[in-house]
């Protein structure tokens, strides 16, 4: 029988076998939080970043982020279409209202020109998503954020090890936020972060995370608003201490799976896969190749072949707003476009060249 080859797997070593069993054995009473400060304090010296919060998911680091915003009902948020419900709900839970816009051919991140003209008097944020590790047009979103004073979230889930201009994503707006699923770079098993340079911003984060308690309040057990309960645990948090010792090596594997498959590809005109301009780093999450019109590769004929094959490959995202819960009549004709011919390629750590060769035997199948 064929084996299976996954889609994504962590990386665990000794190394993280280690610090999460001192967690489990001695993370308790007075050291409860302290594989979490050390987690916070690695990853912001590792962003280059002033201040992080540890949180249970990034859905909850994005909840955090637009509600320490002041995001809220009446409220319009600014998201590309091409994303996971994960960008979006926070959004709806706040009772503010998701704006969708088209996504840019190339990156397949969000247009800043459609950006710009869904701008409204309601328009309170704007969530720039760095999509399978692919880098948003941090420049031009950063300048229309200042020209229209709008608070920017980097949506870096995806996007740890990109960088655009020699920054880290998640580092450049108003804040970041990442994911720590067991399917990213790096995991935590679940898990996110909040990032950010702006002290008031962190110290309502800070305080919203922790049940709406203030770090300067001196009375015990006494919030000042009704907070979150989006708090990692110090097991979680001793994952990460152990995989963000790793980063690199865990961002150049992933780079070099990319790069395999780009050799493979690059001789198909039909075939564009993640786009790295010269401005850019891509952390390389998922390896995802896109197929021409012309080519009359659709996403069912790729999903089918790869299951035939014993190949967890994975579909681009859905456009938002097809989902039926959000009502929307737009256009975004790219977003629509692309993931009706795309899919996401197996790029796990320990994925053997072999194998490799088995992902891109499908694919050369599909243009013979």
């Amino acid at each position: 029988m064929i084996k299976k080859i996954p889609l994504c797997l962590p990386s665990i070593t000794d190394k993280e076998k280690q610090y999460v069993a001192e967690a489990v054995a001695n993370g308790w009473g007075e050291n409860c939080f302290y594989m979490i400060e050390r987690f916070e304090k690695s990853f912001k010296d590792f962003l280059g970043v002033k201040y992080a919060v540890a949180t249970s998911s990034c859905t909850g680091a994005i909840h955090l982020a637009l509600a320490g915003l002041d995001v809220g009902k009446g409220d319009e948020v600014i998201v590309a279409d091409s994303t996971w419900i994960a960008t979006v709900a926070p959004i709806v839970h706040l009772k503010a209202k998701p704006i969708f816009v088209d996504i840019l051919p190339d990156s397949w991140c969000i247009d800043p020109n459609k950006v710009e003209q869904a701008i409204s008097r309601k328009t309170k944020a704007i969530i720039a998503v760095h999509l399978y590790g692919n880098s948003c047009e941090m420049s031009a979103l950063i300048e229309i954020g200042k020209r229209y004073n709008i608070a920017i979230i980097e949506d870096a889930a995806e996007g740890f090890g990109t960088k655009f201009n020699d920054q880290y994503a998640g580092t450049m707006a108003s804040c970041g936020v990442f994911s720590f699923h067991g399917s990213k770079t790096m995991t935590t098993g679940e898990g996110g972060m909040f990032v950010t340079n702006d002290y008031e911003l962190y110290q309502r984060v800070l305080t919203l995370s922790n049940h709406g308690r203030s770090m300067k309040e001196e009375k015990e057990y006494w919030p000042e608003v009704a907070g979150y309960k989006f708090k990692m645990s110090n097991i979680q948090a001793a994952l990460g201490c152990a995989q963000l010792e790793r980063a690199n090596e865990l961002i150049n594997r992933k780079r070099n799976i990319l790069s395999f498959y780009r050799e493979q590809f690059n001789k198909y005109s039909e075939i564009s896969t993640n786009y790295e301009p010269d401005n850019v780093i891509n952390g390389a999450w998922m390896p995802t190749l896109v197929f021409s019109e012309q080519s009359r590769v659709t996403r069912e004929i790729l999903k089918d072949a790869f299951q035939k094959e014993q190949i967890d490959a994975r579909i681009f995202f859905w456009p938002l707003s097809c989902l039926s819960f959000f009502n929307e009549k737009v256009s975004n004709n790219v977003a629509h476009s692309i993931s009706k011919r795309a899919i996401n390629l197996p790029s796990f750590h320990d994925i053997s060249e072999q194998e490799l060769h088995r992902v891109c035997g499908v694919i050369h199948r599909q243009l013979q």
